[in-house]
């Protein structure tokens, strides 16, 4: 078994693309934080007001030799809308962007590639930045969250469930039992 990777992805609400990426086959496990922003350690509140400049993200932990980066970007993509501007649904603001974090150069030519792929797919639109930053952990209370109270939050029992439907439906063999 290689080394756990990481991968930052920022594709609107933290708690929809924790809950994708918790089920995809290789990945161990998926921190909820807040990533591109000026202000140092942000709490919710304030990333939420959208002053900070932070997008609310995704670090993801996962094994390489079970899924690559380029599939977890596939999957980024196809589960939220790379081709809205600073918003996901009725998430609107900076801090519901759609951006990669690459940690080194082959992540950034790898989110280079996924871009380009999804704008030949699409025809173009896609507005998913590249952009670099301090990660910074979320509050505890959104770890885990679509395992605990987002069962029983209207809006992620709204959200969430058409977004792993999407993911089974287009990645059968990226799924966790």
């Amino acid at each position: 078994m290689a080394d756990t990777k990481q991968a930052i992805l920022a594709g609107g609400c933290f708690w929809c693309t924790e809950a994708v990426m918790n089920d995809v086959i290789g990945v161990s496990s998926v921190e909820s934080g807040y990533i591109g922003g000026e202000t140092a350690d942000p709490t919710y509140k304030e990333v939420c007001s959208g002053s900070t400049g932070h997008a609310e993200a995704v670090k993801v932990f996962y094994d390489p030799d079970t899924i690559s980066y380029a599939e977890l970007l596939d999957i980024f993509m196809a589960t939220h809308d790379p081709t809205q501007l600073n918003r996901q649904g009725n998430d609107v603001g900076t801090q519901y962007r759609s951006a990669i974090f690459p940690l080194d150069d082959e992540q950034r030519a790898e989110a280079e590639a996924s871009i380009a792929r999804e704008n030949e797919a699409r025809g173009g639109g896609v507005v998913t930045t590249i952009e670099d930053g301090t990660w910074y952990p979320a509050e505890g209370y959104h770890q885990e969250y679509w395992e605990g109270e987002g069962q029983r939050n209207p809006y992620c029992l709204a959200v969430i469930p058409p977004k792993l439907m999407k993911l089974r439906k287009s990645f059968q063999n990226k799924v966790k039992a």
